[in-house]
């Protein structure tokens, strides 16, 4: 009778037992990686390449998800309200932390619903138009734009995305109200800016380089503050003549707040150890993406560097005049 007791007692347990079994394993099953961008765009191009050599690391395959919308926020409000397991992660962007001040009423609070891991790279942006576009040099496309404002339009991959705002603070800079066309990823805008129907966009370089040198597209300045190797021959803004101007974008990944303490460290060590892969450094190399130094990945690390951010981009963004309900 005592063992049969003991028996039950015993199977009482297991249910209660079983879910910190399975956190101190995680992960034993796939992973969604979700990326607030359409396929195709700058964050998901580095997602993918990230999400392949993690998934090495880990032995559980990556699973990237494109959930567009919102600059961001919606695949991010995903993340932020999913169950708490640890198998829902965000490739968080700019875009988050510009978010927070953007919109009236963020669907998510991104200093506190989301527990930040590892910062992953910085993502230089470039200015670039169609290639029927009649200016070539910065001094040209502001004195064109100022002149044509009524009739432009300039294109993001999305309210609230790093692109639509480095583009209202270069219009802020230049003096110009310019027509904004967002759209639910950098993928689907890019092809419209090839297409001749936008006539400017402020693009990740990762993306806008490789079409720059096949001459589908015209670059006009690197927006960030130094030139790429990509393209050492184009000049930034600052160095023609629209001084201090510099803005740059970044990736990191994040979990749910409800992530343990096992299992954020055990996603931060994996994700270090990819980005030390020299597979990977040289697709990042590549397409112009800078890892983030070893000593910039850790969780403490990015805690501190999304707080500057959201704080950082608060500035600009209320003086742009830029809001979105």
């Amino acid at each position: 009778m005592r063992l049969k007791l003991l028996a039950l007692a015993v199977a009482a347990l297991v249910p209660y037992a079983n879910p910190a079994s399975a956190q101190s394993n995680w992960p034993t099953r796939p992973v969604t990686l979700v990326v607030g961008f359409a396929a195709g765009g700058g964050t998901d191009v580095l997602a993918r390449i990230v999400a392949r050599k993690v998934s090495e690391v880990l032995g559980q395959q990556i699973i990237i998800e494109n959930v567009g919308g919102a600059g961001g926020m919606v695949g991010s409000a995903r993340v932020a309200k999913s169950p708490p397991d640890g198998y829902s992660i965000v490739m968080g962007t700019r875009a988050d932390a510009i978010n927070q001040t953007l919109y009236k009423k963020p669907a998510y609070n991104f200093l506190e619903d989301l527990v930040p891991i590892v910062l992953i790279a910085d993502q230089p942006t470039i200015l670039i138009t169609p290639n029927e576009f009649p200016a070539n040099t910065m001094p040209e496309f502001i004195e064109y734009v100022k002149k044509n404002q009524a009739t432009l339009k300039v294109a993001s991959a999305g309210a609230g995305s790093t692109g639509m705002i480095d583009c209202q603070l270069l219009n802020a800079a230049i003096g110009v109200n310019v027509t904004h066309v967002p759209y639910r990823g950098g993928g689907p805008a890019f092809a419209d800016l090839i297409a001749g129907r936008i006539d400017y966009i402020c693009n990740y370089v990762s993306i806008g380089a490789a079409a720059v040198k096949q001459g589908q597209v015209k670059a006009i300045a690197m927006l960030a503050g130094a030139r790429t190797p990509l393209l050492p021959e184009l000049k930034t803004a600052d160095e023609q003549g629209l001084k201090d101007f510099d803005v740059s974008a970044w990736n990191a990944i994040l979990l749910p707040k409800s992530a343990t303490p096992a299992m954020v460290a055990k996603l931060n060590a994996a994700v270090s150890k990819a980005l030390d892969n020299p597979q990977l450094r040289a697709r990042f190399d590549a397409i112009g993406l800078i890892v983030a130094a070893p000593e910039r990945r850790s969780p403490e690390y990015l805690r501190k560097f999304i707080n500057a951010e959201v704080e950082k981009w608060a500035k600009p963004v209320k003086a742009s005049g830029a809001k979105v309900d």
